[in-house]
């Protein structure tokens, strides 16, 4: 019987699955959803792999609001949905890995520690991705769990696209640098690269993971090599509530003279700014389209600027860009900012075919005239996939050494 992998991506108040059946040459959906409002009204999803609907609930409400009764609503779903097959592993999205992690790992009690020892590199992400690993290995205790890192594509960088400009000490005793995120998007598509564009794929391409969250990165035949993100996923683009790149004598600023805390300022950065904070109106890309509001054309249009500008960046890193690459949710669903960007990279040799770019497709599709300079993309991404194929490739491997140990006399 084919064996089951559950994916799990956790974060403060929702958790997503997706559920994995091995298969040839890879893990095939089956099904995906998500418990979301966990701590006020949890609401449980379901579809097919198909996209069918097959759950739409509100979560017990004499039962305790938290992510083990989330983690225990979706096991459940799932066991009634799969004549009740036992899972082979479960892969956990992990944001940061810091300088300890550059591959995907099999979960133990030390590397749960070494999980909570990176916490301060991302506090209001890693707690939240840990508390899932605890829960489920005591509801499942026999069930290896891996966990994947959102930073191991970008590990390899060379150091000087790692380094802030700070003492040299800074990065080696305390690990501030440059780590990128978003990196199993970018591992999707470095994997994919191949059989859309071998040019490409051997050459200099430019990725724009465009999302709620949003970065970008350089890949060298489809190698990581630089990344606009850097010591946490606050760097870079403007994204949906986040600053992006700013001043950093802004925050000396902000506790010196208006005399905000580092909670207020975490708060101020990471959920009132971004597309938010420039229009005043919304974090959804949608909602600024269909707006009259000058702001929120101020919003888009900054947004787009940014993108354009790290572009070129990151070209300069590449010494020329052979491919441009969008993907995540706006960039594979926003023909209006995949346009205005192109234009703005004209003087690159970039030419859109707008016809093809205002089309709506689920695969991988070239947008750019045969005349462009550059090849232009929409490549939808699949990190649930490659956190699959990591987590079974890690137990394979597990077992394979095991196996190939000799036995004590």
């Amino acid at each position: 019987m084919k064996q089951l992998i559950l994916v799990i991506n956790a974060g403060s108040s929702s958790i997503k699955f997706s559920l994995f059946e091995q298969g040839e040459p890879d893990p095939v959906l089956l099904y995906k959803g998500q418990v979301e409002g966990i701590y006020v009204e949890p609401y449980f999803t379901a579809k097919s792999a198909d996209g069918d609907k097959l759950a739409a609930e509100n979560l017990p409400a004499d039962g305790p609001k938290s992510h083990d009764q989330a983690l225990r609503h979706i096991l459940k779903w799932l066991e009634n949905h799969t004549a009740g097959r036992k899972l082979a592993v479960i892969g956990h999205r992990v944001v940061h890995g810091g300088r300890r992690f550059s591959r995907p790992e099999l979960v133990t009690h030390e590397i749960i520690s070494e999980l909570e020892a990176l916490v301060p590199l991302a506090p209001l992400h890693a707690p939240h991705n840990i508390t899932p690993i605890r829960i489920l290995a005591e509801l499942l205790p026999g069930v290896p769990q891996v966990v994947c890192f959102d930073t191991a594509f970008h590990a390899n960088q060379p150091e000087i696209n790692q380094l802030y400009a700070l003492p040299y000490d800074f990065s080696q005793r305390e690990g501030i640098r440059r780590y990128g995120f978003h990196g199993l998007s970018y591992e999707y598509i470095a994997a994919v690269l191949p059989e859309i564009d071998a040019r490409a794929a051997a050459g200099r391409t430019v990725v724009a993971h465009l999302g709620n969250g949003a970065s970008m990165a350089a890949l060298s035949a489809c190698h990581g090599v630089a990344s606009t993100m850097g010591f946490t996923a606050l760097e870079g683009l403007p994204m949906g509530t986040r600053t992006g790149s700013i001043d950093a004598g802004v925050v000396l600023h902000l506790m010196n003279h208006l005399h905000m805390d580092a909670k207020g300022i975490e708060d101020l950065l990471y959920k009132k700014s971004g597309l938010l904070g420039l229009s005043g109106i919304s974090s959804d890309m949608r909602e600024l389209h269909a707006s009259d509001d000058p702001r929120a054309k101020l919003a888009v249009d900054y947004f787009v600027s940014k993108i354009a500008r790290e572009a070129a960046s990151l070209a300069v890193t590449l010494q020329g860009i052979d491919a441009l690459v969008f993907t995540a949710g706006i960039g594979e669903n926003d023909d209006i900012v995949r346009r205005d960007v192109c234009r703005q990279l004209g003087w690159l040799g970039v030419e859109l075919d707008e016809s093809l770019n205002a089309q709506r497709s689920g695969q991988p599709r070239l947008i750019s005239t045969p005349q462009s300079q550059v090849a232009v993309y929409v490549v939808p991404t699949n990190e649930e996939l490659m956190i699959a194929r990591h987590s079974l490739g890690c137990v394979d491997e597990t077992a394979s050494q095991y196996a190939a140990t000799p036995t004590p006399a």
